[in-house]
């Protein structure tokens, strides 16, 4: 019995950990755009480059 009580209370305190790094993450602004840089990655290349001939 005991070492159900002991699993019960680990699992508890490492899904508390988690869920405490996920509000933290959130509330820091990790998630609020998640389209922008995949789209940036695909138009990265396309800067404009001045030729030595100008």
């Amino acid at each position: 019995m005991l070492i159900i009580i002991l699993l019960i209370s680990i699992s508890l305190t490492i899904a508390i950990i988690f869920l405490v790094a996920f509000v933290w993450s959130m509330k820091s602004g990790q998630f609020d755009d998640t389209y922008g840089p995949s789209v940036r990655m695909l138009f990265d290349d396309k800067k404009k480059t001045k030729s030595k001939s100008e």
